[in-house]
């Protein structure tokens, strides 16, 4: 088998040689999953952008919304395989296929979200997702009517935007530093 690439362009720190609340979430993390998201150590090489990215994670992904996990997620791998970020598609493809419970959903949405098969409220959400992340200058009243109409309320919309628009800066910082997905990831949730 050949030697696998670097998980970063950047050095990765020794995680004994973090910071204590930077290696506490990390230890956390691992104690979870089983394993260390390569993003974890990656960022690290930067202690206080690590602090500030997985700060404005935290706000944008976990705090209470009428958004279900599951569509949180689907907007993450769907911008994220329009930016074509590798590390993000396969890490958050995994978390979808697990919490949506369908092996199939996140290579769709990866590929060509206007494919999968998908509701039209989530359809509606996932075009909104796209046009934040491809031509956000372009957004007008009607995109926000359009959602307005699968029944979204002002908060959703904020949602959607937001969770958008940190995995655009998300992908761009994963393609920047060439972050190697976990070969873990590729084998989570493929089969129910």
């Amino acid at each position: 088998m050949p030697e696998l690439p670097p998980i970063s362009r950047f050095p990765i720190p020794d995680p004994a040689t973090l910071p204590d609340d930077i290696r506490a979430q990390i230890l956390a993390v691992q104690e979870k999953t089983g394993f260390i998201p390569n993003v974890f150590l990656a960022l690290a090489h930067r202690p206080d952008q690590w602090r500030g990215f997985f700060a404005l994670h935290d706000a944008v992904m976990k705090h209470d919304s009428s958004l279900t996990k599951a569509e949180k997620e689907m907007i993450v791998v769907t911008v994220s395989g329009g930016n074509e970020c590798h590390y993000c598609v396969i890490a958050h493809g995994a978390v979808l296929r697990i919490i949506a419970k369908h092996s199939q959903l996140a290579d769709q949405l990866a590929i060509n979200y206007r494919k999968a098969d998908i509701s039209p409220r989530q359809r509606a959400m996932l075009d909104f997702a796209v046009k934040v992340s491809q031509q956000s200058q372009a957004i007008e009243d009607a995109d926000y009517a359009r959602l307005r109409e699968h029944g979204f309320g002002d908060e959703d919309i904020w949602d959607i935007g937001a969770i958008s628009a940190f995995f655009c800066l998300s992908n761009r910082l994963a393609n920047l530093i060439g972050i190697r997905p976990n070969d873990e990831f590729y084998r989570m949730g493929r089969e129910f």
